[in-house]
This record gives C-alpha cells, structure tokens and sequence, in this order.
C-alpha cells in the first residue's frame, strides 16, 4: 500500500518519540493502529460488495443470453448461472417470507388479549 522503509520507520519513531514524548506515544500509536484497521475493514468491506455486485451483474447479463435463447440449448456457463441466480433469489426471498408468516401471529395475539 505504502512504500516505507526501514529506515522510514525508524525516523517516523523518532519524530515521533521526540515531539509526543514518551508517556503519549504508545497511546498514539495505539489510536493510529485503531483508524489503520478500521480503514482496511472499511476497503475489504466495500470490496466485498463491488465483488458481490459484479457477480450479480454477471448472473444477471447470463440470465438474458437464456432468455433470448429461448432456455433452451443452454451451454452448461449459462445453466450453472441460470441455477446461481434462482438459488440467490429464493434466498433473498426466504427472510421476507418468514417476516411475513410471524406479523399475523403478533397481530392475532394483540387481537386475542
């Protein structure tokens, strides 16, 4: 990510030593350690998601080559895509199902009392 030396290091310390002193210097390297980390979460994290993304697209660009063939003659890149994606859509949908399925016991116990 950043090209730094040895040597880069070792007077970044001693910068470092010199105008923080000794007592504050571990908690600021504490803290810059800190925001380093959340910043490559946050870089894997948005990663992640563009790679998801993109995947998606691909299913998605799959999915009308099928249609336009007619799903019919499919090469196997186009089936196992075609399966990907209804397997993907089936999951998304299975959280709303069940949301579905738990509002109307609330709402008939709420009837009852």
């Amino acid at each position: 990510m950043f090209d730094i030396g040895f040597w880069e290091l070792i007077l970044i310390s001693v910068v470092g030593l010199v105008v923080l002193g000794p007592e504050r210097l571990p908690v600021a390297i504490r803290s810059v350690s800190r925001w380093v980390g959340a910043a490559r979460n946050m870089a894997n994290s948005v990663k992640d998601e563009l790679s998801q993304e993109l995947k998606l697209q691909e299913l998605q660009e799959n999915l009308r080559k099928a249609e336009q063939m007619g799903m019919k003659d499919l090469s196997p890149e186009l089936r196992d895509s075609v399966e990907e994606l209804k397997k993907a859509a089936s999951d998304v949908q299975r959280p709303y199902a069940e949301k579905k399925d738990e509002q109307p016991s609330a709402t008939t116990s709420h009837k009852q009392e």
